[in-house]
């Protein structure tokens, strides 16, 4: 992949589906918090996700500006 500074702008063309994944973590992690606004209860979920380029012949990165 080029290299690029603050200024420069980029744009990735080629076959995302073949290229690119993007993966689903299993499980929910729920967090109850009793204290920050009394009386009342906030939970907090968060929910994992993941990727990584599978075939980098598939996708093309372009640097200009």
């Amino acid at each position: 992949m080029p290299t690029m500074d603050k200024k420069g702008n980029a744009i990735a063309i080629g076959d995302f589906k073949t290229g690119y994944k993007i993966v689903d973590r299993s499980g929910i992690n729920i967090m109850r918090d009793p204290y920050t606004e009394k009386p009342f209860v906030k939970f907090y979920a968060v929910k994992r996700a993941g990727s990584d380029v599978m075939n980098q012949e598939a996708i093309k990165i372009g640097v200009f500006g």
